[in-house]
């Protein structure tokens, strides 16, 4: 059974970390008309906050290397620093820095429990399916812990029970089902009636002898593993396009590199082929931080899909999850998440973040050959706000795909797997990008020369332009062309982060139109007032 509230550091391996740093200076009083809610800060990673990293931006590229892998969050890294301890030659190209992107920007779960997965993956996958997805999840903790012992890494790595819990009686059925079901399939898995949480559960799911780390310090000492065995990472490198025929070729910043093999792990693969625009759905979760009374397990809530773990006596809180781009006020949300913390005796809010990931049609990832016609490039994508293990075992897959091994969970990470039931899913995406298309251009307000507020942005429509147009603090006004430079989508403001955040498949942008995320590759271009 769980234990009582304990302090969050007891077990941890190795030295205590760092004293965190304050929290930002400039606080925004969020909630007008919201008595008692709380001061939230300017957003900052936590993990970000607490790990810095050395610059790797001004770096030569080498001209030819065994693979080239794209993206230096938890998949690349992974991928490459197994390939590089194997004896290939490994450049990693990172668009912004290393572990900077949604790596840095997650509740750092590492964990086989993916909310109520194995039930449902069982009817879909079969046991077989939901045993290997299992073992390759445990495979992944366990490969950490090891790895971060080898090379004398500290991550602030300690093992944690997991648990999904729900406050509705009539989930008890499900939650012994997927209790089953997970057991089933390998996990020590187990319902139980009582967690040590401030609110009253009808039951839960522990999963025993899971994890949690601190994911940046972690991706930090992969990075530096990798140049110590020969590779290059540079960052500040955002590739252009890929060449597969006659020889594997990436061209970044002007000049190009010739591969035996090339990884795209950039979250959302950044290629226009094998159509995975259409087969993966962006999801954005938000997490708020601050010094409170954090249980000993990491914990999930069924029903509203909020998260809670602890870390050096500050209480981590995620959740909120919306699609990315919906006209949604973001700063209420944190606030919902500030009221969650509230209830562990949080006070402020030390820091808050978001990220978002992509979920795949089946709820499996896709790992594997890019597209049915290649033999050279290889995708990791799809981590449905798992990637903490689901990315360490894609790069782990790669790895042994990749040097002819071959994996045992390659069929059932197949990117290129369909079912009638994906089927269905894929129009429902669809029609979701039909629904932006068509819905956001009538919505457009008519420009009628009115400027937003400082710190507000709006998309307005002149003539048959469509402009987004935002004031900053200072009252200087930037205007951009408002179509997504992806497929052409409107984009929405996000009020909380001040981006342009495009609904249709989840690029992101600056209030200077410049790319953050990706499927865009080019910027929203500049509109004169």
């Amino acid at each position: 059974m769980p234990t009582a509230v304990g302090a969050p550091g007891r077990g941890r391996s190795g030295p205590a970390p760092a004293t965190l740093a304050p929290p930002p200076a400039r606080f925004h009083p969020h909630g007008r008309g919201h008595p008692g809610a709380m001061q939230l800060p300017d957003p900052l990673s936590l993990w970000v906050d607490t790990a810095p990293a050395p610059e790797r931006a001004a770096r030569p590229l080498p001209t030819e290397v065994d693979v080239v892998v794209i993206g230096a969050g938890i998949a690349g890294l992974t991928t490459a620093y197994a390939l590089a301890n194997a004896g290939r030659s490994v450049l990693v190209a990172e668009a912004g820095q290393v572990a900077g992107g949604v790596s840095g920007h997650t509740t750092a779960k590492v964990t086989a429990q993916h909310a109520l997965k194995y039930a449902s993956l069982k009817s879909r996958k079969g046991l077989a399916g939901a045993q290997q997805y299992a073992r390759s999840q445990l495979d992944a903790i366990d490969w950490i812990e090891r790895t971060a012992a080898e090379l004398n890494l500290d991550c602030d790595f300690e093992r944690r029970d997991s648990f999904v819990y729900s406050t509705k009686d009539k989930q008890v059925g499900k939650l012994k089902e997927e209790a089953d079901a997970a057991q089933e399939a390998g996990l020590p898995a187990s319902f139980v009636s009582d967690v040590e949480l401030p609110i009253t559960v009808a039951g839960a799911v522990r999963v025993a002898n899971q994890a949690q780390f601190h994911p940046r310090k972690w991706l930090l000492g992969l990075a530096a593993a990798i140049e110590g065995l020969g590779g290059t990472i540079i960052e500040q490198a955002r590739v252009q396009r890929v060449d597969e025929r006659p020889v594997p070729t990436v061209h970044v910043r002007g000049d190009q590199v010739r591969a035996q093999d090339v990884v795209i792990a950039t979250h959302y693969p950044i290629l226009d082929r094998g159509l995975y625009f259409a087969r993966l759905e962006p999801t954005r979760d938000l997490v708020v931080t601050g010094e409170g009374d954090a249980p000993d397990g990491m914990y999930l809530d069924a029903d509203t899909h909020h998260s809670v773990r602890g870390y050096d006596g500050l209480l981590i809180v995620g959740g909120e999850h919306y699609r990315t781009g919906e006209h949604v006020d973001v700063e209420e949300r944190y606030q919902r998440l500030s009221e969650v913390a509230a209830t562990f005796g949080v006070k402020k809010v030390t820091h808050r973040w978001s990220a978002h990931d992509m979920s795949t049609l089946d709820g499996v990832p896709y790992v594997g050959r890019y597209h049915l016609g290649t033999r050279h490039l290889w995708v990791a994508t799809g981590f449905g706000q798992w990637g903490m293990t689901g990315g360490t075992a894609a790069g782990l897959l790669l790895d042994k795909e990749i040097r002819g091994e071959g994996s045992p969970y390659a069929g059932l990470y197949d990117p290129n797997r369909f079912d009638l039931r994906s089927g269905l899913k894929l129009a429902e995406n669809n029609g979701q990008v039909t629904k932006h298309l068509v819905g956001d251009h009538v919505r457009a307000t008519v420009g009628s020369g009115e400027l937003p507020s400082v710190g507000e942005g709006k998309v307005v429509r002149r003539g048959t332009q469509f402009v987004a147009t935002y004031r900053a603090d200072d009252g200087n006004v930037r205007s951009v062309n408002a179509r997504c430079t992806h497929l052409g989508c409107l984009v929405a403001f996000n009020n909380a982060e001040k981006t342009w955040d495009c609904p249709c498949h989840g690029s992101r942008f600056g209030t200077d139109g410049s790319v953050i995320q990706g499927p865009a590759t080019r910027d929203l271009p500049p509109v004169a007032d």
